[in-house]
């Protein structure tokens, strides 16, 4: 008898959600955020220890494809709902912080990676590409921990979404500049600089093109429709904002060449200026599927793609040395930016400390350097780029916990909104 992919689907979906619960659970019980358990319960349950998607039971049904594209959907919610939560004057009024903490953040770890990699007799190549990777910063881990915390709508919280947003977009530009110089893959070797040019015109178009359909024509959207109850009762307000959120993440990747958490980020932030009812209703919706379904998964999954018991050992102190200049790089790029943007040393080491997950953003720009013939998967410095992306998405939950754990509005820089 043929194995059922959908009864295979259907139980690791199963198995995924409640491991993900009890990791969640006893990581709370240990004063740690849900994240973090969710994570560990990923290694677990991935080809380090137990390999769970191919064990027996499964029958031979090749499911690592669709969990990650169910991860990626969750991740796509998460931060939709991230979106949903930034309250825009607060977030204007860390612009100029967004600003220097981005580039100081995005910059410094390939300017101390490069020459970190030279000494251990690595060509350019790899080096410049390996030190773009680790100038990603994965925004979606340190937000689900704020919001856990209750600080996601604080100066620090409004920070790390406008720094997010600009560090997203130079990591993509470095990106492209780097397969550009490499000469590989994504560009032909012949590449002048109008290419590059070509990029950056396309991706600005599109991220200021977004912003204001967002922010003038997705709220007066909304709003029209909860004003017409037929309409509103057949389409339902909840599934007309998950499909505006699915169509900006993707016209964000395949129109605008940024991530598609960029376009559902910026969904976010158009319905977040709805009525204060039908924002809430959309958010309501929106985080039953997320944090009961797909958020979970997302975080499993990070564990579930990661297979340490083949790390050689002998790439152990590379490792570890690019460990902490991805650390020391993050917090110190961003903290300066910080200062530079008027936040105090409080403020600045914790958006600092927010930044250093690289999660699945610097996973898909390490794939990308293989894929271009700059890594091999066999390569100790791919291994130790993989050991260090997973090892900063696994520390930046208790750090960012903990750097928060004074609760006083100066040191959290809480905004006060009886004012005005």
């Amino acid at each position: 008898m043929e194995p059922n992919p959908a009864l295979a689907l259907i139980l690791a979906i199963g198995l995924i959600v409640a491991a993900s619960r009890i990791g969640g659970t006893l990581a709370r019980r240990l004063g740690q955020p849900r994240v973090l358990g969710e994570l560990i319960i990923g290694v677990i349950l991935g080809p380090t220890l137990i390999d769970m998607l191919h064990l027996p039971i499964f029958h031979g049904v090749e499911l690592d494809e669709t969990i990650n594209e169910l991860a990626q959907l969750g991740v796509l919610l998460l931060m939709f709902i991230v979106g949903l939560e930034v309250n825009i004057r607060e977030l204007a009024s860390v612009g100029r912080v967004g600003v220097f903490a981005g580039f100081l953040g995005a910059l410094l770890p390939v300017v101390l990676t490069v020459p970190l990699l030279l000494l251990f007799r690595y060509s350019w190549q790899p080096a410049l590409f390996a030190g773009v990777a680790l100038a990603a910063t994965s925004v979606s881990i340190s937000a689900q921990v704020l919001l856990e915390i209750g600080v996601l709508r604080t100066r620090v919280g409004s920070a790390l979404l406008a720094t997010a947003l600009i560090d997203d977009v130079l990591a993509i530009l470095l990106v492209s500049l780097t397969v550009a110089i490499t000469a590989n893959a994504g560009i032909e070797a012949g590449a002048d600089f109008g290419a590059l040019v070509n990029i950056v015109v396309r991706m600005a178009l599109y991220l200021i093109g977004a912003f204001l359909l967002a922010w003038f024509i997705l709220p007066r959207v909304m709003d029209w429709l909860s004003e017409q109850p037929s309409l509103a009762q057949s389409f339902g307000i909840p599934a007309i904002a998950l499909i505006g959120l699915l169509l900006f993440a993707w016209s964000a990747e395949e129109l605008g060449g940024v991530a598609a958490i960029t376009g559902a980020f910026i969904a976010g932030v158009g319905f977040s200026r709805s009525k204060e009812r039908v924002r809430h209703e959309i958010e309501q919706s929106i985080s039953s599927i997320a944090y009961v379904f797909l958020v979970p998964i997302f975080f499993v999954d990070v564990g579930l793609e990661t297979d340490l018991s083949q790390f050689p050992l002998a790439a152990l102190p590379l490792a570890l040395l690019m460990l902490v200049v991805a650390v020391v790089s993050k917090i110190g790029g961003c903290g300066l930016g910080g200062r530079l943007g008027g936040f105090d040393n409080t403020n600045s080491i914790r958006l600092g400390v927010c930044m250093i997950s690289r999660g699945e953003v610097g996973l898909i720009i390490a794939s990308l350097g293989i894929g271009a013939g700059v890594f091999r998967s066999d390569d100790p410095l791919f291994a130790s780029l993989f050991l260090v992306i997973l090892a900063s998405t696994l520390i930046t939950p208790p750090f960012v916990r903990a750097i928060f754990r004074t609760g006083e509005n100066r040191e959290t820089g809480r905004v006060d909104h009886r004012a005005g």
